[in-house]
């Protein structure tokens, strides 16, 4: 039903909180991929999604958002965050992955990812890196092409305490994904981090007014130490960590600026 840990044939479990904040956490699952809500943020701390390349379906896309209603509707961000505004619903989990398998199967997966857990404000109007952001699974897939085209991908908002806040919630300038597969019968991991904070100075931009989307800038795409990943978001995820493929001489040079899909190191 939800995420299988074990989709890879090699061990990939989903990040997951550490005992204190686990009471501030539901786990929803969905078809092919699971989500961890974050009750109090409203938006999720880690999504996973298991993604079979031979058996993806290309459906229309749709645009049916709903709620879900398994709980509570102040638990999630729900449509009067996007209303009048330049935000778009970003997909965690995309819209594409977990559309595989048997016709009616990939349209029930498809219509979940139209779930509100499954989204968090993004600016519209990306520049380049979002596509370069979308495209680093697709990346990563034809990397794997040799061991049965499978991944697992878990991404999610970086729920910073310093986010700005925004109609009931505090909208995330970070984002992360870290990419799973089986590599000649081990697991191989890599870690990416896009920021959409402004490119400026922001001690220097004036705080919005009441009811203002806060100001967000273009989105720059890194590749990451999977460490740096758990570290920053606060998640447990030691199995991704120790199976990191990005070499420790480029992890001592900091967090690596791509501008396109040859600048990935796998």
């Amino acid at each position: 039903m939800g995420f299988d840990a074990q989709f890879l044939g090699v061990s990939a479990a989903m990040p997951h909180v550490s005992e204190p904040d686990a009471g501030a956490t539901v786990e929803l699952d969905y078809l092919h991929f699971s989500v961890l809500l974050d009750t109090g943020r409203r938006l999720a701390r880690v999504t996973g999604v298991n993604v079979d390349g031979p058996s993806l379906i290309d459906l229309p896309r749709g645009d049916d958002w709903r709620l879900d209603e398994r709980i509570p509707a102040d638990w999630q961000a729900g449509p009067e965050i996007y209303a009048r505004n330049d935000f778009d619903r970003g997909h965690l989990v995309r819209r594409r992955d977990p559309v595989w398998g048997a016709p009616e199967v990939a349209a029930r997966a498809n219509a979940e990812t139209f779930r509100y857990p499954n989204a968090a404000p993004q600016a519209s109007g990306f520049n380049q890196s979002k596509e370069l952001w979308l495209g680093l699974e697709d990346h990563v897939l034809e990397h794997a092409e040799a061991h049965r085209l499978r991944l697992s991908v878990f991404t999610a908002p970086v729920l910073a305490a310093g986010d700005p806040p925004y109609r009931g919630i505090r909208v995330p300038v970070r984002f992360w994904k870290v990419v799973a597969w089986n590599s000649g019968g081990a697991l191989a991991t890599t870690a990416f981090v896009v920021d959409q904070a402004p490119l400026v100075d922001t001690s220097e931009v004036a705080a919005p007014r009441p009811g203002q989307a806060p100001p967000l800038g273009p989105f720059r795409t890194f590749q990451v130490a999977v460490s740096d990943v758990s570290g920053i978001t606060g998640l447990v995820m030691p199995e991704l960590v120790s199976a990191d493929v990005l070499p420790r001489t480029v992890v001592a040079a900091g967090w690596r600026r791509l501008e396109s899909s040859d600048d990935i190191v796998l």
